[in-house]
């Protein structure tokens, strides 16, 4: 109880400096924080799009046990509907905070653009709370338990879609030349299916240590593990490809080897300790234990901040060949390479997601009953 009380508060504190630091940046503009008009999209929406990919992901356990029917997993079905919602949850808070005005966002969610992702991905995310309301209720309601396989297969579906139209926002987005790569669709998928579980299994080892048993431990370290290797080859297909294009070379040389600091956050940051760390934690015969694999979770979820950093501000930060061919100059800086330094409240705001995140995963569990036990939650159908 100490504990939970502990983190309650630390979490609340979290999302007031937030609060805080949204309401700053508000009543003085970008011109406190590092975003410029070519760089856009900072820090708060590397975190914003780290929770909302995540969310998608976590819904892995409870999509293993309902849609696939694997029994072992279904005790821990609850929380995984649970920390989608909060990890969509605080995405979201993000960006309602950090794109301005966020009083207009009734504007937002009654009028709609079809030919805008944007306006797509507003409805895949109020679809998904809905889904999840539905899933919980199901898992945690005995009477309407015969309905947990047909919602669990609805949310499966639903989630790919959502991760699909989150990865297109940058798949269609031509006015940048390190997107526009259908690629990035289906690595968005990967990420999602491997941030969401190594969230998963930080909340369930935060909320009451390491309740795997042995065998199901093995089995989602094992799945994690094979969701990094998945993540890295789609990352290595999406890097191949642009290399095959000629007017994709400068980019990939300013992303890969030239452009400091994002180099060292993709090889080092990504690469080395976001994925084949983790991948030793979890495949090495003397480890893959408990701590092994929350160490590794914890590394996943690093290594994600690191790649969408990279993918997110790197990408914007490479100028927009206009004209290829020919040489354009202007006053303006026309091929020059944007320079970015996020500030304090860019970080507070981004953190303040996360924070969002586990008070409603901690109110949730305490709400409703859910423990991470390896053992049903009291009124789970099958």
């Amino acid at each position: 109880m100490r504990s939970e009380r502990t983190a309650l508060g630390i979490a609340l504190a979290f999302l007031v400096i937030a609060l805080y630091a949204a309401h700053f940046m508000e009543t003085n503009g970008h011109v406190v924080t590092g975003m410029t008009n070519q760089i856009v999209w900072g820090v708060p929406h590397v975190f914003a799009i780290f929770l909302i990919v995540a969310a998608s992901g976590a819904l892995n356990v409870a999509s293993i046990a309902s849609a696939f029917g694997e029994k072992a997993y279904k005790p821990h079905a609850a929380l995984s509907v649970l920390l989608a919602v909060a990890l969509l949850a605080g995405g979201l808070l993000v960006l309602v905070l950090d794109l301005g005005r966020p009083e207009r966002l009734v504007v937002a969610a009654t009028q709609y653009n079809f030919r805008s992702i944007f306006a797509w991905n507003m409805l895949l995310y109020t679809g998904l709370f809905a889904i999840c309301a539905a899933y919980l209720w199901t898992l945690l309601e005995r009477r309407y338990g015969r309905w947990t396989r047909p919602v669990g297969i609805v949310a499966f579906a639903w989630r790919i879609v959502l991760t699909t139209g989150t990865g297109s926002i940058f798949g269609f987005l031509v006015a940048r030349q390190a997107y526009a790569a259908a690629v990035i669709a289906p690595l968005f998928i990967a990420l999602s299916l491997a941030w969401g579980l190594a969230a998963f299994l930080l909340a369930q080892a935060a909320l009451g240590g390491d309740a795997l048993d042995e065998e199901t431990g093995r089995r989602m370290g094992r799945l994690l593990g094979l969701f990094v290797i998945v993540v890295l080859w789609l990352a290595a297909v999406y890097h191949a490809t642009n290399l095959y294009w000629a007017r994709e070379s400068a980019f990939e040389r300013f992303i890969l080897l030239e452009g400091s600091p994002y180099p060292a956050l993709f090889w080092i940051g990504f690469v080395a300790l976001g994925s084949a760390l983790p991948l030793a934690l979890l495949y090495h015969p003397r480890l893959g234990g408990p701590r092994s694999r929350i160490a590794a979770a914890a590394w996943v979820t690093a290594g994600a901040l690191a790649f969408l950093y990279v993918f997110m501000i790197g990408g914007q930060a490479f100028p927009l060949e206009i004209f290829p061919g020919y040489e354009a100059r202007s006053t303006f800086g026309d091929g020059a390479i944007a320079s970015y330094a996020p500030s304090l409240a860019e970080f507070a705001l981004g953190l303040g997601g996360i924070a969002a995140a586990a008070l409603v995963t901690l109110a949730g569990a305490r709400l409703f009953s859910i423990q991470p036990q390896g053992r049903p939650p009291v009124a789970a159908g099958d």
